[in-house]
């Protein structure tokens, strides 16, 4: 199972819209998490339109017309993986610790708010993976996103995403195939 992994995208606000490759990896994507940010209801009907499934939580920069759609803290299983998905988890440090204890029946914990790409292991075992932001990467290197893969109960292929600054943003999808260039992240066994 493929999963995308997207976060803070802020449209209007940051981004005049959702960039094409985004929508690219939806399209192909078998589920998009999106872990809040949002800003603007379009943003989620475009995704829900580009693709087979959504799994999605507000951010503290969603009004009510998203707060009224989304969770506040969202849980599903895929591929035998059971994910989390909120998104703010407070200050960096002891990060690991706090969401273990929050989130003990999670395998992988998604989430936003800072838009650093991020990914580490709590003690326990849980996977905590930031895509990012790919509209307004403020003080980091380049605007991200992440993919997986998730079956038989394990994570695999995680890999963050650059994306390329000159590539226009698009309202729908060009097309279902992709190939684009991903960095692939290091993680522990």
């Amino acid at each position: 199972m493929r999963v995308l992994l997207v976060s803070d995208t802020h449209v209007a606000r940051r981004a005049k819209a959702v960039p094409e490759q985004v929508l690219v990896e939806a399209a192909i994507a078998d589920v998009v998490i999106h872990a809040g940010d949002w800003v603007d209801v379009d943003v989620l009907d475009l995704f829900e339109a580009s693709s087979r499934r959504v799994v999605g939580v507000y951010g503290n920069n969603d009004g009510a017309d998203l707060r009224a759609r989304l969770p506040e803290v969202a849980r599903v299983e895929l591929g035998g993986v059971r994910f989390a998905v909120v998104h703010e988890t407070g200050p960096a440090e002891g990060r690991e610790r706090r969401c273990a204890a929050r989130y003990p029946d999670a395998d992988v914990l998604v989430f936003g708010h800072s838009h650093i790409p991020w990914d580490t292991v709590a003690d326990s075992g849980l996977r905590l993976l930031n895509p990012g932001s790919p509209t307004d990467r403020r003080r980091q290197p380049h605007h991200t996103y992440m993919t997986l893969t998730a079956e038989a109960g394990r994570i695999g292929d995680v890999v963050l995403h650059h994306l390329d600054r000159r590539a226009a943003p698009v309202a729908a999808p060009a097309s279902r195939s992709y190939g684009g260039k991903g960095i692939r992240m290091r993680f522990p066994p």
